[in-house]
């Protein structure tokens, strides 16, 4: 069944990391999305593969964006799309003469999406960067740590796709929406500074109201609590317990044999939480994680096992609900999410390790001759 954007039409000139992650989030949900791939190959970590799951459910048009004829060409593909999704630095769309004042006068209507770490605007925003350092200066990364060590970097998921590309989504989203009521259409300046500094909206609440310290590991939920962390079993494995609230932290003492030691009744004095840390690295070392999962799944400890990417696909509760899903030779994947009651999102394809492949079609649909396309073909203009 086509997803909640079915007739959606997205452009995405490609990109790495965050820009790619809002157009599988978009096709995902049923836009169609043509990305305008490079004559010398695919822009991706990856490479071309149909394992690129950030690539699935893509048409891949490739255009010379160096060609007058490359960029007439992609100016008639935007011109009939309804959102453009840009990652380039400030000013290059514009060089390229695809910048949003040239776009939105061939379509009025166009959502214009851009990515960038920095934004369009502000002292850095000309300068190379990284989810590292965007989430750095946002405040973010200082929190990510234990007690007494460096900052750790969260991989890139928090800059990168939560504060990046699924912002994008949602902005685009919300801008389309817009549109669609009558409204005009517009462009999106989606930093991930801003994003992440989003994302940290609870945590500097918090702040604000003096329950939480820039000391790094010393907090609730930065592994400052010894009934929010993780532990090591006997076996080498590891297992997450969360149990903030005084009914879960009871069931976790019951389950764990710690109902009658005295000192774990002051939960919420941080002057304990050290000592307490240590009786329970000690205990968690007494048993495997399997035998951990025996006794505190399915209870109201907030408990479960840390898994890795090769073992969470095969655990009951994510065979149960989809989580993962087998794309032959694009591999095992995340499952598109979320979910709707009526409007189920199709299945995913895997990504063309092919750029290109779809260029001719993509243009027949707007009109454009065997003839033209062969001529294009022949000026170097497409691929």
């Amino acid at each position: 069944m086509p997803g909640p954007l079915d007739g959606i039409r997205i452009v995405e000139f490609a990109g790495i990391g965050p820009g790619p992650f809002c157009g599988m989030m978009l096709a995902d949900h049923g836009a169609e999305v043509i990305r305008i791939d490079r004559p010398a190959g695919r822009a991706s970590v990856v490479g071309a593969s149909a394992k690129d799951v950030l690539g699935r459910s893509r048409k891949s048009v490739v255009a010379n964006l160096k060609s007058e004829d490359g960029i007439a060409l992609v100016r008639k593909i935007c011109a009939s799309a309804d959102g453009v999704i840009e990652g380039y630095r400030p000013g290059v769309m514009e060089r390229l003469g695809l910048g949003p004042d040239v776009l939105l006068g061939d379509n009025p209507k166009l959502v214009y999406g851009r990515m960038t770490g920095w934004g369009q605007t502000g002292p850095y925003a000309h300068a190379a960067g990284h989810d590292i350092n965007y989430i750095a200066l946002a405040g973010a990364l200082h929190h990510f740590g234990r007690k007494g060590e460096k900052p750790t970097p969260p991989i890139n998921m928090v800059g990168d796709f939560g504060g990046g590309g699924m912002m994008l989504a949602f902005g685009m989203s919300n801008a389309l929406l817009n549109v669609a009521r009558g409204g005009e259409g517009q462009v999106i300046d989606c930093a991930m500074t801003d994003g992440t500094a989003m994302l940290m909206a609870m945590i500097s609440g918090m702040r604000n109201m003096g329950v939480w310290s820039d000391e790094r590991g010393a907090n609730l939920l930065d592994t400052g609590a010894h009934f929010y962390d993780t532990y090591e079993c006997a076996d080498g494995q590891y297992v997450s317990i969360g149990s903030i609230e005084p009914q879960f932290y009871a069931e976790l003492r019951r389950l764990a044999g710690l109902a009658e030691d005295a000192d774990f009744d002051a939960q919420m004095d941080p002057r304990t939480w050290p000592a307490l840390a240590d009786k329970m690295t000690a205990l968690f070392k007494t048993k495997t994680r399997e035998e951990w999962c025996a006794l505190m799944e399915h209870t109201d400890v907030c408990f479960a096992p840390v898994l890795t990417l090769g073992e969470a696909p095969e655990h009951p509760h994510n065979k149960a609900r989809g989580t993962f899903i087998d794309m032959g030779e694009g591999g095992v994947q995340p499952a598109p999410a979320p979910r709707y009651s009526v409007t189920e999102n199709g299945a995913p394809t895997p990504a063309s390790a092919a750029p290109g492949g779809d260029t001719d079609d993509v243009l027949s649909s707007l009109g454009i001759s065997d003839t033209d396309i062969a001529d294009l073909r022949a000026s170097g203009a497409i691929a």
